[in-house]
């Protein structure tokens, strides 16, 4: 069979990386594709001399390369969402297939890319787009099948785990580790994406969808970052047995489905509590199966070209496949896609870490318990540190027993009301995740 010619727009990390994997494995790939890929076209601002492009037609203009008619698939590795979504959506339009990183086109645009790649019978593969170079959408789209998805949770963003990592065992400030992670190319000059949970936010919406056959919700993704904790909550967390994750969370409820992204306290026994620095990790639990976890590189050059090419090989794989029997986008057939409804955050239910700054004052600790009895909210266990005062305020540190969130929300405002608490009361959820 003729060679698949293929075109990359974009060549910055990943498409570099994507080019380099492909040349170097490029007998291994046609073996286990059936017939050889070729990259025929990149589109590219400018030229990049650290990549060999020897024998590849080169051009400016990412649309010279969507209606190139020798090109069978396009890979858009340009990131962000206009262009990327006009040329994917061109791309379709022309009856090729797509291959793309692209977490936040997915994410924000995916339903109507989706619609449109049906309509037009092509495939549209994102492996790259959560995770990087772990399999984890091909685990949950096709290795997890047989079950019904109970939850997920998920470390998907590198640059936030970096920094709650040096936080925890170097004792470092937030802001510290933050200038390095960006020094380290690990954080962009602007961090907003990163450190807010947008980026993993993105990376969830898409998990969800795939885990609970939902359409693509990402406005209705609850989003917390990691910018207000300070060393203190993490000595604590780990003083009660806990370690803090910047954590992406979807679970089935029977009043609907819960997505969000928050710093969450996690046991330190559990596996996904010890994944630190910039490497990633997703427990999935299903009800046949019980709990499975991913790990490995969510970013980076190669790691993210691994995926990239995985996914060229599946759609050449799939070529010569009728476009109903294909493995659907989202996992579910789309006329079968559930109106689950996205619960907003003050009906979603968990455990809470607060912790209270207050006066040294006898009662205090009396009238935050009564707070909380009043609202069935109950205590699992409690950390006073006398040792620590300053200004004469101690720090009250409290794990709560699983509640509603509106329940927390309440208490926390009757604490903040009392004459002895001085200053906002952190929260912190925490999650055990068996």
């Amino acid at each position: 069979m003729k060679p698949v010619k293929v075109g990359i727009c974009g060549l910055g990390t990943v498409g570099g990386g994507t080019l380099n994997v492909l040349k170097r494995n490029a007998e291994e790939i046609t073996r286990r594709a059936g017939r050889g890929i070729e990259i025929a076209q990149i589109a590219i601002r400018s030229p990049k001399p650290q990549y060999d492009t020897t024998g590849i037609t080169m051009t400016s203009d990412v649309f010279e390369l969507v209606n190139n008619p020798e090109i069978d698939i396009v890979i858009e590795l340009i990131g962000g969402y206009t262009l990327a979504k006009e040329l994917v959506l061109k791309a379709i339009d022309n009856g090729k297939h797509v291959v793309t990183a692209n977490k936040a086109l997915i994410a924000v645009h995916g339903n109507e890319i989706f619609a449109k790649a049906r309509e037009k019978g092509v495939i549209v593969a994102f492996e790259a787009a959560v995770a990087g170079g772990i399999p984890v959408i091909k685990a949950i789209r096709e290795g997890l099948s047989a079950n019904r998805i109970n939850w997920l949770a998920g470390i998907i963003n590198g640059t936030g785990n970096f920094i709650l990592t040096e936080m925890r065992e170097k004792g470092r400030a937030f802001e510290d580790v933050l200038k390095e992670a960006q020094a380290l190319g690990y954080a962009e000059a602007d961090p907003t994406f990163d450190v807010e949970g947008i980026d993993a936010a993105h990376k969830l919406t898409i998990l969800a969808s795939i885990a609970f056959g939902i359409p693509l919700q990402f406005d209705k993704a609850y989003t917390e970052g990691i910018t207000k904790l300070t060393t203190a909550d993490v000595n604590y967390a780990e003083a009660l047995g806990y370690r803090i994750k910047h954590l992406g969370v979807a679970r089935r409820t029977e009043a609907g489905i819960e997505l969000r992204v928050h710093p969450t306290l996690i046991p330190a026994d559990r596996l996904i509590a010890n994944v630190n620095g910039v490497m990633n990790a997703v427990m999935v639990n299903g009800d046949a199966v019980g709990s499975t976890l991913y790990y490995g590189a969510g970013a980076g050059m190669e790691p993210t070209a691994s995926a990239v090419v995985a996914d060229l090989v599946d759609v050449v794989r799939a070529l010569t496949t009728d476009p109903t029997n294909r493995v659907p986008h989202l996992a579910f057939q789309p006329d079968s896609l559930s109106d689950h409804p996205i619960l907003p955050i003050e009906e979603c239910e968990s455990a809470y870490y607060l912790r209270i700054q207050a006066k040294d004052h006898p009662g205090v600790l009396a009238q935050v318990a009564s707070i909380l009895s009043e609202r069935g909210i109950n205590i699992e266990s409690i950390m006073q540190k006398e040792v620590e005062e300053q200004d004469g305020l101690v720090p009250m540190i409290l794990v709560t027993h699983r509640v509603v969130e509106a329940r927390i929300i309440e208490a926390i405002a009757a604490m903040e009301a009392l004459d002895g608490v001085t200053s906002p009361v952190m929260r912190l959820r925490v999650e055990q995740l068996n």
